[in-house]
């Protein structure tokens, strides 16, 4: 029998924390749900001292989730951990995932405590969690450039007041595959009672290493990896689940574990998580992006129609991508349009919500004949913006471009309920669409990134448009779908906008794994 590879997700924790990436309460709850239908082991919910928004997402998320742990981070204080404790109280399986750090230089400069003191904190810290749940996960932060021997010594210390699973991160992504694992190695043959806890790692990917850094550890012990969809992540991201899992599940010669994740759910929880954060899957993108199983050279295609495995190592349909199939059409009733949504983890608040998807839907099927899941998670996100986060609505639209002419925009839009009329001229629609916006809004915002994508295949395809702004210290990111570009790039400018307007601004956490 193979050891069981814990599969531990912090798409909604350090996912979260890449520029413009915070979700709503909603949409966590969506990406959580897809996580537990995935069997994904532990769901890292987020950080519940970090803010109010944040407590409360974990908490419904601990409400919502029944097969999988639910894990909230906090700093080794016993503030963060009393609200870590209080947001998992309902969970079914809960976990209170701690942290401090270990580098001389985090110790000195960010901490400024010395060694002794970090020790006895982290152990304080460890009774504090256990008073809330006996899943207790310790972490020490910047372990990939911290002193050997200081690990051995605080994870004993740990180990002996009772946490359960002991974290390696390399913070920022600066280890090597072969040196990473002989840490590992080194510590668990170090560490006295290393056999009573899983070994973790959560490795970031600053040199393109994470995922390397992650299965090397694997193949030195580790039993838990970290990790996020599509490897979202704080700068160049974390390892990505996708290529943990597959690597594991295609290389079973080689490694000793084995995962209990639906491998068929991959590709539909990318396609989630890109859709509500705004970061698009670059084509070539191990395992999800859209070239995975393309095949343009001939002799490639050659080979791959005579016998599959000459050129693929996975199956395509093994990691869901032939599971996104059309579901329904303009004939389609509102219950197969709610079970639908049942089945993809869409909950909506009330029949009325409900009444206004349904309505949208017959609308898009008028326009496009070929319904997708992906088309249903577009239109169902803006069903999920309440009106008071709709601050400003667009009402109504007419672009004109042509050949030699100056393109220019007139528009209607609401601000807080009373309607404003606006036009501009512009390079081209969109950005006449923008600054016809603008004259009415005067926002101050810099636009950091405009990026359209096709949400699905055939020229009436829904377009998603993802607009990131900035304004003061925060940054972030507005989507908006429609089978017309032009409006849809104006529905994801006004959902920024609604973003900055918006008093939920979340809190970071001061310190992360």
């Amino acid at each position: 029998m193979k050891d069981r590879l814990v599969i531990f997700d912090t798409t909604l924790r350090d996912g979260e924390q890449s520029p413009g990436a915070s979700m709503t309460k909603e949409e966590k709850i969506r990406v959580a749900r897809q996580l537990e239908r995935m069997r994904v082991d532990v769901i890292e919910a987020g950080f519940a001292a970090a803010s109010p928004g944040d407590f409360d997402a974990i908490h419904a998320i601990a409400e919502a989730i029944k097969e999988s742990t639910v894990c909230s981070l906090a700093r080794a204080n016993e503030n963060d951990i009393v609200r870590a404790g209080e947001a998992i109280r309902p969970a079914k399986i809960g976990r209170i995932h701690t942290f401090i750090a270990t580098s001389p230089i985090h110790m000195e400069k960010k901490l400024r405590m010395t060694p002794d003191q970090v020790v006895e904190q982290a152990v304080k810290s460890i009774g504090w969690a256990r008073s809330y749940t006996d899943n207790v996960e310790f972490s020490a932060e910047d372990a990939g450039r911290s002193e050997l021997d200081f690990l051995c010594r605080i994870f004993e210390a740990v180990i002996k007041a009772g946490a359960t699973t002991i974290n390696v991160p390399d913070t920022v992504g600066y280890n090597l595959p072969s040196q990473f694992a002989e840490t590992i190695k080194q510590l668990i043959s170090r560490v006295p009672n290393a056999d009573k806890v899983v070994w973790s790692v959560h490795c970031h990917n600053d040199l393109g290493l994470a995922v390397a850094n992650s299965l090397a550890a694997v193949l030195a012990g580790a039993r838990q990896v970290e990790c996020t969809i599509n490897g979202l992540g704080e700068r160049a991201g974390n390892a990505s689940l996708e290529e943990i899992v597959m690597a594991v599940r295609t290389r079973a010669d080689v490694f000793p574990v084995e995962t209990g994740v639906d491998a068929t759910q991959i590709v539909p929880a990318s396609k989630l998580v890109s859709q509500i954060t705004g970061y698009p899957v670059q084509p070539n993108k191990a395992v999800v992006g859209a070239n995975a199983f393309a095949h343009e050279s001939g002799i490639h295609q050659d080979g791959v129609l005579k016998h599959r495995e000459t050129y693929e190592i996975m199956r395509a349909q093994d990691v869901g991508w032939t599971q996104n199939k059309l579901v329904l059409g303009k004939h389609s009733g509102r219950n197969a349009f709610k079970t639908r949504l049942a089945e993809l983890g869409i909950e909506l608040a009330s029949d009325e919500v409900l009444n206004a998807a349904f309505s949208r839907f017959k609308a898009l099927a008028d326009k496009k004949h070929e319904i997708f899941d992906e088309d249903l998670q577009a239109l169902v996100s803006d069903e999920t913006v309440t009106p008071e986060d709709e601050h400003y609505k667009l009402m109504y639209s007419r672009v004109c471009s042509e050949t030699g002419e100056t393109p220019e925009a007139s528009l209607t839009l609401t601000i807080g309920g009373v309607e404003h009329k606006a036009g501009a001229v512009g390079g081209g629609p969109v950005d006449a669409t923008f600054k016809a916006i603008e004259t009415v809004v005067q926002s101050g915002a810099e636009l950091l990134l405009y990026s359209v994508n096709a949400i699905t295949t055939g020229t009436d395809a829904q377009g998603e448009v993802t607009v990131r702004l900035s304004r003061g210290e925060r940054i972030v990111n507005g989507n908006g779908a429609d089978t017309d570009i032009v409006i849809a790039s104006a529905k994801a400018y006004l959902n920024a906008l609604n973003k900055l307007h918006s008093s939920g601004d979340k809190v970071k956490a001061q310190g992360n794994v």
